[in-house]
């Protein structure tokens, strides 16, 4: 029984992984200290009222992750995020 679980959570990570899309590139880059194309991707959603990406970008800014830091920006974007709830 044990290994079928095992089996369920790798296709649950395998599925996840082939719907990956631009937010969750954008994700990825900013983890990757890829700040440019973090915003490039993440400012739709962003715009659009997601709160992950609201926080994401906030962290590209504020750590200045391949574009110019930017603590108003930084700022911002935490703030749109913490007003729907998100924490970090």
């Amino acid at each position: 029984m044990l290994n079928v679980r095992y089996l369920i959570v790798a296709l649950m990570f395998a599925v996840s992984a082939a719907f990956a899309g631009p937010r969750e590139d954008g994700i990825k880059a900013a983890e990757k200290d890829d700040g440019a194309t973090a915003i490039r991707l993440l400012i739709p959603f962003a715009r659009s009222g997601d709160a992950l990406a609201q926080y994401a970008l906030g962290y590209v800014y504020y750590f200045g992750q391949g574009v110019p830091q930017d603590y108003k920006a930084a700022f911002q974007w935490f703030t749109k995020a913490a007003e729907q709830g998100h924490t970090g």
